[in-house]
């Protein structure tokens, strides 16, 4: 069975897809629209977007919106990044029909109805609400927000409730037409309905609809100045992250990179973060690292919560972790063990097929292609020690690092 295939209508919309033996199936739109794609006064607007879209189009009201896939018991679902906004369905196979035509419509043809923003504008400043009231997620958003100053990569997806409460049905059709077009989009579609089906089914319901502009013009944010700040927002707990602008996605570098914060925070109990931090001296209930790959840059990040006594003995035992990591390559044995479990955990993660599906969308929209788990497995191998070596001396640099503390 092949990997994948792809097929691009007249318009620009390119539709990839993956062949699976299962009675459920997976589809959706990746659009090429963030966070970072908002202009001056639309800050939280891509987010907005996302809720808006379910609440009515030219053909629909919320309530059919909401029944249509619950109905056949699917689901609707969204998502905003910083890059990318996702909606997608999850539903048994017979009903693909059914989603697609819905999707398309949700895409192409949402109105904001004035009367439904108000009552959704409400929920969002609870989500936004909630976030302060969870200090280890809000210290990502604050972290980011210093890392990328003045730039749209900083602004928080949730958006600010000075401008959310401003904005109109006119502006989320603004925002819609210009974003959501064939060519700024891509369909995902994970199941096994032939692909031809799928392909009839997409030129039927956005076929004649024009490609639009396509693109964004993105620019690269400033110089990057490393920053060490406290904020007290009197919590129980402090919480930390330490962390450096990383690399984008199309670097090559960042591979090394992904295995780097495995070895240093990942998710196995055996991360050095955790080893340090937690089975050995019991300074933390959480540590952990991660990479953020964008266009044209990225983000690495190492987070814990700690007792407020404990915030500095946590930082020189994080940053002992750091100096042997750009001081002392591994060995060889070192390093196939970090391999085997990094592949292994990609390949354990597979077993998530809504993930699956939504990692095949959002690729292929910014690689244009999708590499097979044997292709990802082969290019961790390649890694050398030497190139772990000079990523962590560039990434862990401790004069290049920021640190964002919460006491």
């Amino acid at each position: 069975m092949a990997h994948y295939s792809f097929h691009t209508l007249s318009n620009g919309l390119r539709i990839v897809y993956k062949p699976t033996a299962s009675t459920v199936s997976y589809c959706g739109f990746a659009v090429n629209a963030g966070t970072r794609d908002e202009l001056s006064g639309e800050f939280g607007m891509a987010h907005f977007v996302e809720h808006l879209i379910f609440k009515g189009t030219e053909h629909r009201k919320a309530w059919h919106i909401l029944n249509r896939m619950e109905n056949v018991g699917g689901e609707l679902n969204a998502y905003t990044a910083k890059e990318e906004t996702t909606v997608y369905a999850v539903f048994l196979e017979k009903h693909l029909s059914r989603a697609v035509e819905l999707l398309c419509d949700l895409v192409l043809h949402s109105q904001f109805p004035s009367g439904e923003i108000d009552r959704e504008v409400e929920v969002i400043l609870d989500e936004i609400n909630s976030y302060k009231d969870n200090p280890a997620e809000l210290v990502y958003d604050e972290f980011e927000n210093l890392l990328f100053s003045g730039h749209a990569l900083g602004h928080n997806i949730l958006g600010d409730p000075a401008e959310l409460v401003q904005f109109t049905s006119q502006d989320g059709r603004r925002f819609l037409k210009r974003q959501y077009t064939p060519s700024n989009m891509v369909f995902f579609f994970m199941g096994h309905t032939p692909f031809k089906r799928v392909i009839s089914l997409l030129e039927n319901y956005m076929g004649s609809e024009p490609a639009g502009k396509g693109g964004n013009l993105r620019s690269a944010p400033g110089e990057y100045i490393p920053f060490t700040e406290r904020r007290v927002l009197k919590t129980f707990q402090t919480h930390a992250l330490v962390g450096n602008r990383a690399y984008s996605m199309f670097d090559e570098r960042r591979v090394p990179l992904f295995l780097l914060n495995n070895i240093l925070g990942g998710p196995g109990m055996n991360s050095r973060l955790n080893i340090a931090l937690r089975e050995k001296t019991g300074c933390v209930y959480t540590v952990e690292s991660s990479v953020t790959s964008y266009t044209d840059t990225g983000v690495f990040a190492v987070y814990f919560g700690t007792d407020p006594k404990k915030v500095d003995k946590c930082l020189t035992l994080m940053n002992k972790e750091f100096k042997r990591l750009r001081d002392t390559a591994l060995t060889a044995s070192q390093l196939a063990a970090a391999k085997k479990q990094f592949i292994g955990q990609m390949g354990v993660g597979t077993e998530n097929r809504e993930s699956m599906a939504l990692g095949l969308g959002k690729t292929f929209l910014h690689y244009n292609k999708y590499d097979s788990l044997e292709e990802s497995f082969q290019r961790i191998e390649a890694i050398t020690a030497t190139d772990l070596l000079q990523v962590a001396n560039e990434i862990l640099d401790e004069k290049a690092v920021s640190t964002l503390v919460f006491v």
